[in-house]
């Protein structure tokens, strides 16, 4: 499964059985991780095997079961790191998929557990990532139209339009899709974040370029 692929397939899965993770895919993500970390300046760690997270009232909410291993998505306090907690992030979620692995990203409705992972001074924990193999394989929104949410002189091009397409696949905060994209030139693209009472708009927007990049291609455009 390629990750243009996985965009496809994935979707946010809240139940999740009791099937361990086998220990070549946690191999795999480890040094998936590692290298993300390396690249970005983050401090993501894999917790597995601790189900107290997501055993308090909080998680009732969410409508959360059987969650025993996550992501913790853990870096320094600020936008940029936000964004990045989004972008590396869904690195993470979409090789979780071609794994044949289920994830969800969790903002609130979890518990955090002293002794499960480690934060470096600055750290704090942005939200985690529930991962593992859910009861069912999750379920599409409906999408809302491509044109509400980018601006371009014309018609944009095919690579364009690509990558909205998989923008609109990306997993954001209760479904808000508080973004924009801006195409510049022919081949330059902005983002931009809009007002949302929810938050995580940083963290979304990081989600929805990264998908954008992997349909549209990063050699077709540059970032503004």
């Amino acid at each position: 499964m390629t990750e243009l692929e996985a965009i496809r397939a994935r979707h946010s899965v809240r139940k999740y059985t009791d099937k361990p993770i086998e220990t070549t895919k946690v191999a795999t993500i480890r040094v998936a991780i590692e290298n993300i970390n390396a690249e970005s300046g983050l401090n993501i760690q894999l917790v597995l095997d601790e189900p107290k997270a997501f055993s308090s009232g909080m998680w009732k909410y969410g409508q959360f079961s059987g969650v025993k291993n996550y992501f913790v998505m853990a870096g320094p306090k600020c936008n940029e790191a936000e964004e990045k907690i989004g972008y590396y992030g869904e690195k993470l979620v979409l090789l979780a998929q071609t794994l044949g692995l289920n994830t969800c990203w969790v903002g609130l409705t979890y518990k955090k557990i002293p002794g499960t992972f480690t934060l470096r001074d600055g750290d704090i924990v942005h939200c985690v990532i529930a991962l593992g193999y859910g009861t069912i394989p999750g379920v599409q929104h409906p999408q809302k139209p491509m044109e509400n949410f980018y601006e371009a002189d014309g018609i944009p091009p095919q690579w364009f339009k690509d990558g909205m397409e998989a923008a609109l696949l990306a997993p954001t905060a209760i479904n808000q899709q508080k973004f924009k994209f801006i195409l510049h030139d022919g081949n330059k693209v902005e983002t931009k974040t809009l007002f949302s009472m929810a938050g995580y708009t940083n963290i979304d927007l990081g989600i929805v370029k990264y998908h954008f990049e992997v349909a549209a291609g990063k050699e077709n455009f540059t970032w503004l």
